[in-house]
């Protein structure tokens, strides 16, 4: 094993000149970022045009081979979902955002996409040459397998988990080159201090949770504020299946709460695709590995998967939704705010299984700098904005002001669902246009 590693090892300078003007070259998905390549690459600015980079949720605070090229002379990036620095890239005009459902990114990179440098961040290797992907098992395989030329950017940081069974490990025989150097810390996320507001809406979902239920939690506050009542709850063996693992299941496994005893499919085990959160929880990560199924997307976001799995809740948030239960998850108008990622497929999932439901948890309204009340239910999605996921698939609807529970009702019943938990500033404006509008 020691002779193929120093036969594979660069440096990343030396690594960055197997690159050519016009490669697809991928960086990877969320807390999972080649950050030594990133800069050697952004290094050889001028030395190339046309190079197509391809990542999302990317969390480091810069891209540089972005950031050192703001007229896209020389790299184009494409993400397929944003994360906050590549936010204000969209806004700025300076990258790409690519529509994508999670579950079929996979299957995308197969039969669709071209890829001539994978860029995979790993931990270090263990003594038979198997490294960890980390923090984020994304669809690495499949895009190993896709490229021409992979280069491992071995990360000292990372945890170096590889599966119970090998479902998040790669051998550094996939590499055609190592790169190792010093990084930085981890990145790490916190969660802002709940209002009000998300504590009622956290309070209404987990009214509804029950014992043994298996959750796939988002990232953020209220989905934060859920797991933290749920510790303090008499609710029993949790389990985990999501498409992030966070400090949410952090807080369940230290109140006694997440065994995963009850979750049918990988029992025992908290099944996920990515990581992120505070640094306890990577250390959690690191030092109880045998807790953990990390996988690829199309394991973890198969609703034929959760659709074996009883009593499977999913909760999101979202930006905007319609009397009709339509919802926007990523947009204001036309400009991007993150993606639709993984949430159809964890609302199917939940749709699918015996005894789940998917709630969609969002303030019912919002209040602007000038004092002036806007609601976050609408009559309609307003042009422009993004449809996420369809009225037929958005089950329950969350607010400070109740569930309203959508399955099985007509047009016109779903509206009254949902001005009941509306706020009631601007309850009569919606119950005029249902009026109008659902006969």
């Amino acid at each position: 094993m020691l002779t193929t590693y120093q036969n594979k090892l660069k440096t990343p300078e030396e690594a960055a000149k197997v690159i050519q003007s016009g490669d697809w070259v991928d960086f990877g998905f969320g807390s999972g970022f080649a950050e030594l390549m990133d800069q050697a690459l952004a290094n050889r600015r001028d030395e190339l045009t046309d190079v197509k980079i391809r990542g999302g949720l990317v969390y480091q605070p810069i891209i540089h081979t972005v950031d050192c090229d703001p007229e896209m002379k020389h790299f184009q990036y494409y993400s397929w979902h944003l994360g906050a620095y590549e936010r204000k890239l969209f806004t700025q005009g300076r990258l790409h955002f690519v529509p994508m459902i999670l579950r079929l990114l996979p299957e995308m990179y197969r039969d669709y996409l071209q890829v001539d440098v994978a860029i995979v961040p790993v931990s270090r290797p263990d003594a038979n040459g198997y490294c960890g992907l980390g923090l984020a098992s994304y669809c690495w395989k499949t895009i190993i397998q896709k490229a021409r030329t992979v280069i491992f950017e071995i990360n000292e940081k990372l945890p170096t988990l590889q599966g119970v069974d090998g479902s998040h490990r790669v051998s550094i025989e996939d590499a055609d080159y190592l790169v190792e150097g010093e990084h930085g810390p981890l990145i790490t996320s916190g969660y802002r201090q709940p209002s009000a507001a998300d504590i009622q809406i956290a309070q209404n979902v987990v009214a509804e949770i029950p014992n043994g239920a298996t959750l796939s939690l988002g990232v953020g506050t209220i989905p934060f504020t859920i797991a933290q009542l749920l510790a303090k709850s008499d609710r029993e063996n949790l389990g985990c299946h999501t498409g992030t693992i966070s400090d949410a299941f952090l807080a369940l496994y230290k109140a006694g709460k997440l065994t995963n005893a009850k979750k049918e499919v990988r029992t025992g085990l908290s099944t996920w695709n990515l990581a992120s959160g505070s640094q306890e929880l990577y250390n959690w990560l690191q030092e109880k590995p045998e807790l953990f199924y990390p996988a690829e997307v199309d394991y973890v976001h198969n609703p034929r998967v959760m659709e074996n799995i009883s009593n499977y809740i999913s909760i999101n948030g979202g930006v905007q939704l319609d009397l009709m239960g339509q919802e926007n998850a990523e947009s204001v108008g036309t400009r991007q705010l993150s993606g639709t990622g993984g949430q159809l497929d964890f609302l199917e999932g939940a749709f699918l299984s015996r005894g789940g439901a998917g709630y969609i948890c969002i303030e019912s309204s919002r209040v602007d700098k000038q004092g002036v009340r806007h609601s976050n239910i609408l009559p309609t999605i307003p042009a422009g904005s993004t449809i996420s996921a369809p009225r037929a698939l958005v089950q329950n609807v969350a607010t400070e002001y109740g569930v309203a529970h959508l399955t099985g009702l007509s047009l016109k019943e779903r509206a009254q669902a949902m001005i009941a938990v509306a706020h009631p500033d601007c309850r009569a404006e919606l119950q005029a246009y249902a009026d109008k509008t659902f006969r």
